[in-house]
């Protein structure tokens, strides 16, 4: 008997059985994706459970619930007048991600390749101007040791203003030739448009937030323990509201038959032209929050009674656009991904009642999702050894070193990493780069 456990321990501790049991969460969504191909009026947008309602709005309100429940009001009020780092997303996510695709498309199209769906380059296209994921996002940069508070604010105006700027895009983007016969209807939807993302936003993503925020500043010995409970037995909420929000949008993507209505060959296109694209963002956005010139302009603070005061005006200005490495992560997260949750109801009110062509557009957007979730989660293990660097550079103790790497997509935050994004936060826009 003692031998039966001692081999059943060695098995269970194995690096390759520790390292699958790490990957849990791509086991699970390969298993909903099977699910929403075969059942997928289950939770689908108007399905047996209403998915529209139940999870895009119920799932990601928790995580949101959670987000305010762990967040520091100081902290998140700081973050939410960061205003250089909010244009610098608000540039990448909407006009820089959003131009350079539509270039690709253009190619794309000059090639004339008949494998290539026309109506999925307009897919291609409206993917890119749609804003910042509302969940992902925010796990992954809690996970990788950013400045989650930042990011929350982030996917709260990004949202808001895509409302705005996504449909003001697709119009500019279709105006014309070469894609002028996907421009979306201008009388139908545009105007409940509005309407019904101010109402998603606002329900989904504020109302929790605030609630959240008032639990923990009204309650905040509850608060403790709720949250340490949620840590003590390793009850990874977010992971499980963000694996349900893909279900659902692969349930909505499948009814609507959209994998069926294109080739495989497109279908393969998709997948690595989404990868590359957002590898290649992300090496974007990393530029845009540590631009190298920034430094070698202002190399040193300035030197009362030395420096000049164009030098001392221009450093006070520019100088916190050299973003912290805390700060540098949310951008690099935030600025390549796009949403799901609300890409679908965008691209959907935008076209009104012609729908012919829904399954094809909404294509590049789920396949995008996934493989950006999927992505961005291997970055989080990159990211979380290049802060590391610096704590063990200052010779503190790595809080966040765990034996295993499993992605903690959760929102418990410990005093330590509480006291931490508290002082980053605050003094993100005038830090000096490490």
């Amino acid at each position: 008997m003692k031998t039966q456990y001692s081999l059943v321990r060695k098995i269970w501790t194995h690096p390759i059985t520790v390292f699958l049991i790490s990957q849990w969460f791509f086991f699970w969504l390969a298993i909903l994706i099977i699910i929403a191909r075969f059942a997928p009026n289950f939770a689908r947008d108007g399905g047996l459970i209403r998915g529209q309602y139940s999870i895009g709005y119920g799932c990601v309100a928790w995580i949101f619930l959670q987000s305010g429940l762990g967040m520091k009001s100081r902290s998140l009020m700081a973050n939410m007048l960061n205003w250089r780092a909010h244009t610098t997303i608000l540039v990448l996510s909407f006009l820089i991600t959003s131009s350079i695709v539509y270039g690709f498309c253009c190619a794309v199209k000059a090639a004339n390749d008949p494998k290539i769906d026309d109506w999925v380059l307009i897919g291609l296209i409206l993917t890119a101007t749609c804003p910042t994921t509302v969940a992902s996002n925010v796990i992954m940069t809690t996970n990788a040791g950013g400045n989650d508070l930042l990011c929350v604010c982030e996917v709260f105006i990004g949202n808001l203003l895509g409302a705005f700027i996504t449909p003001a895009l697709s119009q500019m983007f279709t105006n014309r030739p070469p894609f002028q016969y996907g421009n979306p209807a201008t009388g139908n939807g545009i105007g409940a448009l509005y309407g019904r993302v101010m109402k998603q936003v606002g329900l989904s993503v504020f109302v929790p937030l605030f609630v959240g925020q008032v639990i923990q500043n009204c309650f905040p010995k509850y608060t403790s323990y709720y949250l340490g409970f949620l840590k003590k037995y390793h009850i990874k909420i977010g992971s499980y509201m963000l694996l349900l929000i893909m279900f659902s949008s692969f349930s909505t993507a499948f009814y609507q038959g959209a994998f069926t209505s294109v080739s495989h060959a497109c279908i393969i296109f998709i997948c690595f032209f989404n990868l590359g694209i957002y590898l290649f963002f992300t090496g974007l956005s990393y530029l845009c929050a540590r631009p190298w010139f920034i430094i070698k302009i202002f190399p040193h603070e300035p030197i009362e009674g030395k420096s000049t005061k164009l030098y001392r005006y221009s450093y006070k200005f520019f100088r916190p656009f050299y973003y912290s490495k805390e700060d540098a992560i949310c951008i690099m997260f935030c600025g390549p991904a796009k949403t799901a949750a609300l890409g679908v109801s965008l691209i959907t009110s935008q076209y009104g009642d012609k729908k012919e062509h829904l399954g094809k557009l909404l294509v590049p957007l789920v396949l995008y999702q996934v493989e950006q979730v999927m992505t961005a989660n291997f970055f989080v293990s990159l990211f979380k050894r290049w802060i590391r660097k610096d704590d063990q550079a200052d010779g503190s103790d790595s809080s966040c070193t765990h034996g295993n790497e499993e992605a903690d997509l959760e929102k418990n935050i410990s005093i330590e990493t509480d006291e931490r994004q508290t002082v980053s936060t605050n003094t993100a826009p005038f830090t000096q780069a490490r």
